[in-house]
């Protein structure tokens, strides 16, 4: 991969980096995109030896999607490859949703995608190339009180993925999904001791993932010699959570409700 061009959407933090942290090692060109990218991180990418545009967008808005991905083509020449990460989240019940959070919270989280999907498919069809990943979540299997919008962008990103691999793979470009359960973030690291012992008590790996573990699964999405053949496919990265329904953590659980 050493020598390919990114662009990855909220790539300064989070899993975002994790993810930019592990192309950057792999050698590829990166386009870093926020709506205010740290400057730190952008100086770390590079210090691993590639360059690494830094590009201020609001996702949330099509003009400045539209944007980004001319800056990020004019900038490294071409693209290769395509990360859709940027999320948000608003916290409210269905009761009290306003216009402003709902649209909000679905333009950054599935409109955006598309929007920027869209333009870099433009890109790479007459190159007959490229990989796309889209950066999902395990929130979209569970529904949560007071995180309907977000539930339900997620759960429309992967039907975008899906229509966008095939529509795209004739054009030899690929297009697949990486879903991230519970990782070590800034969010996570404001979570209580209380709760997040019980959130790890969920999880059969017992641990937050660390966001390079999504860019070692994004990577491998992304390289034709690994993954070639691999399109529209999602590849859950949870340490087990989804396969625990019933939330039983341990044997004495199970068997204490005779299962």
């Amino acid at each position: 991969m050493t020598g390919k061009n990114a662009l990855i959407t909220g790539g300064s933090s989070g899993i975002g980096r994790g993810i930019a942290t592990v192309l950057a090692e792999e050698g590829v060109n990166l386009a870093v995109a926020s709506r205010a990218p740290d400057p730190a991180a952008i100086d770390r990418f590079r210090a691993q030896g590639v360059r690494c545009l830094r590009i201020e967008a609001d996702v949330s808005r099509e003009d400045d999607v539209i944007r980004m991905v001319r800056e990020a083509i004019s900038g490294l020449g071409h693209l290769d490859f395509y990360i859709n990460n940027a999320a948000w989240t608003w916290h409210q019940p269905v009761t009290r949703i306003e216009s402003e959070s709902w649209y909000s919270t679905l333009n950054t989280n599935l409109s955006a995608a598309m929007w920027a999907c869209r333009e870099v498919a433009r890109h790479m069809i007459p190159r007959r190339r490229g990989a796309m990943v889209m950066v999902g979540s395990t929130a979209r299997f569970f529904p949560a009180f007071g995180e309907t919008a977000y539930r339900i962008s997620k759960m429309g990103l992967k039907m975008l993925m899906e229509n966008l691999a095939i529509e795209l793979a004739p054009h030899a470009i690929r297009v697949n999904m990486v879903t991230p359960g519970h990782f070590k973030t800034r969010m996570t690291g404001n979570i209580p001791e209380e709760i997040e012992a019980k959130l790890k008590g969920l999880i059969p790996r017992h641990r937050f993932g660390d966001p390079t573990e999504i860019g070692n699964a994004v990577a491998f999405l992304l390289s034709d010699r690994l993954s070639g053949y691999t399109i529209g496919s999602d590849l859950v990265v949870d340490g087990g959570l989804t396969l625990n329904p019933l939330r039983l953590r341990t044997e004495d659980e199970v068997t204490q409700l005779n299962l």
